[in-house]
């Protein structure tokens, strides 16, 4: 027996390590990397499993790595979009209310399937996707499917239902006598909406959404729907659960009920006035000013881009945003999308270009600033060693010209290579 104990030791240390302790590395190697904060020259990333090992010039890349040389492009962390809506199509293909009477479920789970297939390889590893729009609580089925690696995806935040005032949002259009399905959750006061904020947590929502106004004045026009109470309640209970809020505002009064009942951020904020970006910057409440969603919608409405002089609506989103721009206030970047096509994400990015930010500042947005406003900063947002490693390589140099995002050469998400 003490002959073949040294014997057995011996044939344990011969044996391959067994499966789990078996470790992936891949070296990236681009031409300059965007850290989430700066561009750096020559810089590589190491990926061990799923995160960043190593982030700096010349790594070395441990035996069986898999080194990916990218010549001629920028190495950037995987992109956030802020505001999204998966289960939705573009308005000029099925207008908004169709979608939401005349489609199937089934029909708008595949098409969210699809969605989110492309918005990955648009090089967008995570979206904060801000109602399902009829479609219940599918977001949820939708995430856990990507999770479980059933569909391909981006990290999803979800904020299922949404809330809104009863009688303020639609589908409006049938007779007033027909019962439809709505597009979001009706509740008021804030028994109810107590109720309804805790149901959609005990669903899965990772975050709040709430109508802080809507179009149901009296000709049609946004005025504000939930008062300045009903909105802390709301923030109330679900930051109680660790959870943010996000506002839909458009009107300057709705936009300060909202700032004031202490939301993350407003989504929108078309008539946002200078005194409402001071008063954003004070609470440190952050802006999607979703630029994409109006272009897109005012084109489907006949304006011929580039033919014919901006309309007022577009001229008036230009002036607040460079009123947001002169408050300081923490812009994020989130394009609305579902008005428009999902995997034309980057169309929010070049806007934000095009009406007054400079292009590193853009990247911010969809990178560390975007981390940072939605609690995400512990895991994406960053290169950084310890971060899931989600990235992206886009040809040529997005930091000098923002169009090059649609260059996509190449998207990680988790350490995995993703392709089509």
């Amino acid at each position: 027996m003490r002959l073949l104990l040294p014997f057995l030791l011996l044939l344990m240390l011969c044996l391959p390590k067994p499966a789990y302790a078996q470790h992936t590395y891949l070296l990236l190697k681009p031409d300059r990397l965007f850290d989430g904060e700066a561009m750096h020259a020559q810089w590589q990333v190491l990926v061990k499993d799923d995160k960043i090992e190593k982030v700096g010039p010349h790594l070395q890349a441990p035996a069986g790595a898999k080194i990916v040389e990218l010549p001629g492009t920028t190495l950037l962390p995987g992109l956030i979009e802020g505001h999204s809506h998966l289960f939705l199509h573009p308005y000029n293909e099925t207008p908004w209310n169709d979608q939401v009477l005349k489609e199937s479920r089934a029909e708008r789970v595949a098409r969210a399937t699809v969605h989110a297939k492309n918005t990955l390889l648009a090089g967008f590893t995570t979206v904060r996707d801000l109602g399902s729009e009829g479609a219940g609580y599918d977001d949820v089925g939708l995430k856990q499917a990507i999770e479980k690696g059933v569909v391909p995806g981006p990290r999803m935040l979800i904020a299922t239902r949404a809330i809104v005032a009863t009688g303020s949002y639609g589908p409006k259009n049938l007779s007033y006598d027909i019962e439809v399905p709505l597009g979001a959750a009706e509740a008021d006061g804030v028994e109810g909406l107590t109720k309804e904020v805790r149901e959609q947590i005990g669903h899965g929502a990772d975050i709040i959404k709430v109508y802080a106004d809507y179009r149901w004045g009296p000709n049609g026009e946004a005025a504000p729907t939930f008062t300045l109470a009903e909105l802390q309640q709301v923030v109330a209970i679900a930051r109680s659960s660790g959870r943010p809020v996000v506002a839909h505002a458009s009107t300057p009064e709705g936009m300060r009920r909202a700032i004031l009942a202490g939301v993350s951020t407003i989504e929108h904020g078309d008539g946002a006035t200078p005194e409402i970006f001071r008063l954003m910057k004070k609470h440190n409440v952050a802006f999607c000013p979703t630029l994409a969603a109006g272009d897109a919608i005012t084109q489907y409405s006949g304006w011929r881009k580039g033919q014919e002089p901006e309309p007022e609506r577009i001229r008036q989103k230009r002036e607040s945003f460079k009123a947001a721009l002169d408050a300081g206030v923490t812009l994020c970047m989130g394009g609305d999308v579902g008005v428009f096509t999902h995997g034309d994400n980057a169309r929010e990015m070049e806007m934000m270009v095009n009406y007054g930010m400079q292009p590193l500042q853009v990247l911010r947005s969809a990178t560390s600033v975007n981390a940072d406003v939605f609690g995400l900063a512990a895991k994406v947002g960053r290169l950084q060693p310890g971060l899931l490693a989600d990235l992206v390589a886009v040809s040529g140099d997005p930091s000098k010209e923002i169009g090059q995002l649609r260059e996509v050469q190449l998207v990680v998400k988790g350490g995995k290579i993703i392709s089509d």
